[in-house]
């Protein structure tokens, strides 16, 4: 059985002393930086991006590592894999235009609150079509695997009355193979458009819903940004030591298998992702919790929070 992108161990490339030496340009150092946690967010590897760019690893590592002159064409490359654009990888885009700088210096310095009422007035503003009021209705459960979105999901559609809905099952139907085999048969960019029908399949399809998100969803924005959209967004915490307890409680020990650096990795993926999952409508931390009291504090706060909008 094929291992997925974000279970798979991240191989350590060592460094020659001439690397060790070598003296770290800014630049690349930052261009480093922002390649990490480009591929933090989507859970890759970095033995997964190097093969979805079809570049050398060593290459891809010494480039994260500050040492790395890459070439434009590489970095290309990466740029398609990443799904992201070249000023994502060497620069600020919002230093390309006058109106940029406009736009950034208003913007510069507001607290998260304050950025969230701006993003919201710009997708109102720019919106291509009136906000949908089916949006309370439709539940939707975000966070690494592991948090109990299956788990709570159903438990919660149940309580409600409401059809429980797995995008990667959705994701499966559309495809006609799982998740793990359209990565390895066509790459992360196809799944990412499998992933974008399945959504919107399902708003189309449920007007009501409890919907379990995959854990990447959140790294692609245009993605993501209709899931904010058309449903209300519950991010399901938990510490990196219990998502890791639990998916081995599910039966499955690759995460652990010959793999030291399988928390490290995790707590990558989770700091990537972190500031994403933190646009969900409503955070609840389950770590520490039964499963029982983990749900009925989530529907008692969920109920509330739904009440008082």
């Amino acid at each position: 059985m094929k291992q997925s992108a974000a279970m798979q161990p991240l191989e350590v490339v060592p460094e020659s002393d001439h690397e060790k030496d070598a003296p770290r340009d800014p630049f690349l150092s930052a261009m480093g930086e922002r390649v990490r946690l480009l591929r933090a967010r989507r859970g890759l590897t970095r033995k997964a991006l190097a093969q979805e760019a079809a570049v050398s690893e060593r290459h891809l590592a010494n480039l994260e590592s500050g040492t790395g002159n890459a070439s434009v064409l590489f970095l290309r490359q990466l740029t398609h894999a990443l799904n992201c654009t070249l000023a994502e990888l060497i620069g600020d885009e919002t230093t390309t235009s006058a109106e940029w700088l406009l736009i950034r210096e208003l913007l510069h310095g507001r607290d998260a609150d304050s950025l969230k009422r701006a993003r919201q007035a710009l997708a109102e503003l720019f919106a291509q079509a009136p906000p949908d009021p089916n949006r309370r209705h439709r539940i939707a459960l975000i966070g690494l695997r592991g948090a109990g979105k299956s788990t709570l999901g159903r438990m919660l559609a149940d309580d409600l009355k409401v059809p429980f809905v797995e995008l990667n099952r959705v994701i499966e139907q559309l495809a006609g193979c799982p998740p793990s085999e359209i990565h390895a048969l066509y790459g992360a960019n196809a799944y990412r458009r499998y992933e974008q029908r399945a959504l919107e399949a399902v708003i189309s399809e449920h007007e009501r819903a409890v919907i379990a998100s995959p854990g990447g969803l959140v790294s692609e924005t245009t993605t993501f940004n209709q899931l904010l959209a058309h449903c209300y967004t519950v991010w399901l915490q938990a510490s990196p030591e219990e998502h890791m307890r639990r998916v081995i409680a599910q039966g499955d020990l690759r995460p652990m298998s010959g793999n030291k650096e399988a928390m490290d990795d995790l707590k990558r993926i989770l700091a990537g992702r972190a500031e994403f999952y933190a646009k969900a409508d409503m955070t609840f931390d389950t770590s520490g919790k039964t499963l029982a009291d983990s749900y009925l504090q989530l529907r008692d706060r969920l109920a509330v929070r739904l009440a008082a909008e």
